[in-house]
């Protein structure tokens, strides 16, 4: 059982690194946000692609505040980082326990 339970911890940790990575695009994309970036710019067309779908959907489930503040960035982090803390450590667990 030591295989499956090698697997299932690999697994965790290359989620865990993508949960990583895309937290820290997103931080890009919101502070490339504060500046006028050139939108023909290859690193700034791949931080909006990357992101958009999912600021998008949390966009339209959330109203604006006042002053046009997006706080979906916020929200998108926070929810990375319980999926972090749940479901990769839920994981780990669960490999441990096939051992």
């Amino acid at each position: 059982m030591f295989v499956a339970s090698n697997f299932v911890l690999a697994i965790a940790r290359i989620l865990e690194l993508a949960i990583n990575i895309y937290i820290w695009v997103i931080i890009a994309r919101a502070l490339i946000s504060w500046v006028s970036p050139d939108p023909y710019n290859a690193i700034v067309r791949f931080l909006y692609r990357a992101t958009e779908p999912v600021l998008r959907m949390v966009r339209r489930r959330m109203p604006m505040l006042a002053g046009g503040l997006d706080l979906s960035p916020m929200i998108v982090i926070l929810v990375l980082y319980f999926m972090d803390w749940f479901l990769v450590s839920t994981l780990r667990d669960f490999a441990l326990g096939l051992r």
